[in-house]
């Protein structure tokens, strides 16, 4: 069974947004420092890579369904172009209520993307920056990496932390 190094967007992959704002333009999105060189290692050591990103500006009306889709696309696009491929991509479009099984912290995300591609959960991991992304790895049953912000102190339960994708990405290797 394939193994799959699970991503959170906003944080992980890109710049994310001030608190309260929400990346909903191209023209917001800006690829954090490694990124593509992090997902190109990851896809040579036969790793699925897949991003799963709660997305509450769709409840909030500030952007749409086929607007996050057209921006994930173009995001991917922007990657491949780099050699670094995302596989799939999740995303919870709901608000925080009322609760539902795809909103981190729950594993809705990660587990219907093990049921559609047959990962091997045991496997994986997941890289999030918040402790919302390392609950819903830890209860997939996943290992979990807690990247932090500069000068960011916080008590976590993930299995390894670092600063980013790029410090991250040799660990699991």
């Amino acid at each position: 069974m394939p193994k799959a190094a699970f991503l959170d967007r906003d944080g992980v992959i890109n710049k994310k947004a001030p608190e309260g704002e929400y990346i909903t333009r191209w023209e917001e999105v800006e690829f954090l420092p490694g990124v593509a060189r992090s997902i190109a290692l990851l896809n040579q050591a036969g790793f699925f890579v897949i991003v799963v990103s709660n997305q509450r500006c769709v409840a909030k009306g500030l952007i749409t369904v086929a607007e996050v889709e057209a921006l994930h696309r173009r995001m991917w696009d922007e990657l491949a172009h780099t050699g670094a491929k995302i596989d799939a991509a999740y995303y919870c479009p709901h608000d925080t209520h009322p609760a539902c099984r795809c909103r981190k912290p729950k594993p809705g995300m990660l587990l219907d993307a093990a049921r559609d591609h047959g990962i091997e959960l045991a496997a994986s991991w997941m890289i999030g920056d918040t402790d919302a992304d390392v609950e819903a790895g830890r209860t997939a049953g996943v290992k979990t990496i807690r990247l932090l912000q500069a000068g960011e102190r916080v008590r976590t339960r993930a299995d390894i932390v670092a600063s980013s994708l790029l410090e991250a990405v040799p660990k699991i290797l």
